[in-house]
């Protein structure tokens, strides 16, 4: 189904031209390959299937394009040269809505544009001021519903937008603890999720919009009652609940009164994460569940079974997704891609059963000089096993890897996950020579209530335990070079380097903190303002200031500077409202106050990771050439020698 929601949210050459691997010349790919702004991105479709638009460069920058069905060109619509645009979907069958930020401060302002280009107009370009978008209203096409934080800060109000005066009309004022809201299939708001004692969560409900909310489920949370769509009738809602269970599973619930009425589908292993659904067939049609490497999928609608039978007959040897429909649904924009491709885009009709290519996202990266990303498990100290990806440089296998240097790679969130798949990152690393390493540590999301809880409060601990055990599992089977061993995140992953040259100073050789947390007490004082609502859920799960001061001070790296020894690389963007920009001036002046090697990358015109690629591009050469000189000994010298 058409993914209409914006997304947030979500990081020079120092070696030979050639080197040998097992028999085999691989070439240096150009480092711009691989982090280059895509050709073509973020396809879409209008409701009427006449047209499609994309993403692609313009000025460096992304921007919009629209082409009609079956014409060799496409116009380009808007000219944003300062920021990429953060994300776009079509209104109605005539008008675009896209959102950018300023500088990476993720205060995102909404714009709208005709599809020839005119018309261009803000609809809520207010300084400070970030916009979510609560229901595209796809049955009205001059409405849509969206949120903003204009009259506080700290909480966003639901409002009706008109597309053709600009005018906002307030559906509901947040009294301070509601952090979402959710429509019925006539656009109607009639749910709202709240905070309440800090800790608890609750689910308030109404029957129309003329009602008052009234609470109708209050839970811990560590509960998640996740309601996704309503029934075809309004009546009832299906949802994700772990209530009663390890793993969420997919279910009915009286949305009036918070009972569990049926569970339609669960999974032993791994949580229910997606769900399918038709507005066009008004029906559930599908749900799924990510495993190590494959999608699991269970289909409750035989003719979109069918269909997806048919596009895996020809896209062998490729994971696949509906990114957009038109409104008949006939017509889909389908991604298919895998783990040594950025992907492609195909035009799909469902009624001929055609499948037609429609772009390349990087026409440049060849597949065949890709590494594959290799699913592995290995166990941790305390019993647990850890779901993994190792990526090994092209020409080695799991039997003639030995030796390597290696980058070891936590995740952000940390409640997030890595999944199998392309990451330029990876295989840029994998191409310079160096083995990957990357871990679904505890507190990863997609494996049950009980794995996420054993990271609460668990920061610098068992969290981090599980990347120790991951590197040393990597030296017990002989992959890793027990002396050229780097790490490298960004943001939790940030933290996780810093915890690990940190607390585990004898086991790297050097790391790279890319907007990373470094005192945990300077990060939970200076989150973004839409985030204080959550504060004292924050504290249970990271730590109490006050309660937990013992506990955050000892696992605060920037705390205990004296032991690192590591070199270390630290970017930071100037804007991020997420990990402040103290977070990495603290750690860089403790290290460089003790005469610890750090090089200090600021970027002022972005905010939590570079997403201008110039910016990018300069991370990357710096992490290239961090990384040569710290795990493989060369230098500026030796570059130019060769």
């Amino acid at each position: 189904m058409k993914n209409r929601y914006f997304g947030s949210l979500a990081l020079m050459c120092l070696v030979p031209l050639l080197w040998s691997c097992s028999r085999k010349e691989v070439r240096q790919i150009p480092l711009e390959d691989f982090f280059r702004n895509s050709e073509r991105s973020s396809y879409d479709i209008s409701p009427d299937g006449k047209y499609f638009s994309y993403l692609a460069p313009y000025e460096n920058r992304r921007n919009i394009f629209v082409q009609q069905a079956g014409a060799d060109t496409a116009i380009r619509i808007t000219s944003e040269t300062d920021r990429d645009i953060a994300g776009y979907m079509w209104a109605n069958n005539e008008r675009l809505l896209y959102m950018k930020d300023t500088g990476g401060d993720e205060n995102y302002q909404l714009f709208g544009v005709d599809l020839d280009g005119t018309d261009e107009r803000a609809y809520t370009a207010i300084p400070g001021v970030r916009t979510q978008i609560i229901d595209p209203l796809e049955e009205i096409d001059s409405l849509v519903i969206i949120g903003t934080n204009q009259r506080n800060p700290q909480v966003f109000d639901p409002y009706r937008l008109n597309l053709n005066t600009g005018e906002m009309t307030l559906l509901a004022e947040n009294p301070g603890n509601i952090q979402g809201w959710m429509t019925d299939h006539e656009g109607k708001l009639r749910v709202a999720y709240a905070i309440v004692d800090g800790v608890n969560t609750q689910i308030l409900y109404r029957e129309t919009e003329e009602q008052l909310f009234r609470p109708v489920l209050t839970t811990s949370f560590k509960d998640e009652v996740n309601f996704a769509v309503f029934t075809p009738d309004n009546k009832l809602v299906y949802a994700t609940s772990n209530l009663g269970r390890d793993k969420s599973a997919l279910v009915v619930i009286d949305p009036a009164t918070g009972e569990e009425k049926e569970e339609l589908y669960k999974h032993e292993r791994y949580d229910v994460t997606g769900m399918g659904y038709s507005n066009a067939k008004k029906k559930l049609t599908s749900v799924s569940c990510e495993g190590h490497k494959d999608v699991i999928r269970h289909f409750f609608d035989p003719e979109t079974e069918a269909i997806y039978r048919k596009l895996e007959a020809q896209l062998p040897g490729y994971y696949f997704g509906t990114e957009a429909t038109d409104k008949a649904e006939n017509m889909r924009i389908i991604y298919a891609g895998n783990d040594r491709t950025r992907g492609s885009y195909y035009f799909y009709d469902v009624k001929a059963d055609k499948l037609t290519k429609l772009a390349d996202v990087a026409p440049w990266i060849d597949a065949e000089e890709m590494a594959e990303m290799l699913p592995v498990t290995y166990p941790t100290r305390d019993g647990l096993t850890i779901e993994a990806y190792l990526t090994l440089p092209v020409g080695y296998t799991l039997e003639t890897a030995r030796n390597l240097p290696v980058v070891i790679n936590p995740h952000g969130g940390p409640w997030a996950r890595d999944s199998w798949g392309y990451n330029p990152e990876v295989q840029f690393l994998a191409n310079r020579g160096y083995a990957v390493l990357q871990m679904n540590f505890r507190g990863s999301t997609g494996y049950g209530r009980d794995f996420l809880e054993r990271s609460y409060k668990k920061w610098g601990q068992t969290m981090q335990n599980d990347i120790t055990d991951g590197v040393k599992w990597l030296i017990g089977q002989g992959i890793a070079d027990s002396t050229k061993i780097a790490i490298y995140g960004g943001s939790y992953g940030g933290y996780a380097t810093l915890a690990g040259v940190t607390f585990t100073p004898d086991l790297y050789a050097c790391g790279i903190d890319y907007v990373g947390v470094s005192n945990l007490f300077t990060f939970l004082q200076t989150i973004p303002p839409y985030w204080k609502p959550m504060l004292d859920m924050m504290y249970e799960m990271v730590g109490d200031p006050v309660k937990d001061s013992v506990m955050l001070a000892a696992y605060s790296p920037a705390l205990h500077a004296d032991r690192i020894k590591a070199p270390l690389l630290v970017a930071q963007g100037a804007n991020d409202p997420r990990v402040n920009k103290a977070e990495s001036d603290q750690m860089v002046d403790a290290l460089k106050a003790r005469g610890v090697q750090v090089e200090y990358m600021v970027k002022d015109n972005e905010g939590h990771g570079f997403h201008n690629e110039e910016n990018r591009f300069d991370f990357y050469r710096a992490m290239e050439a961090f990384l040569a000189k710290h795990l493989k000994g060369e230098t500026e010298s030796a570059k130019s020698a060769s």
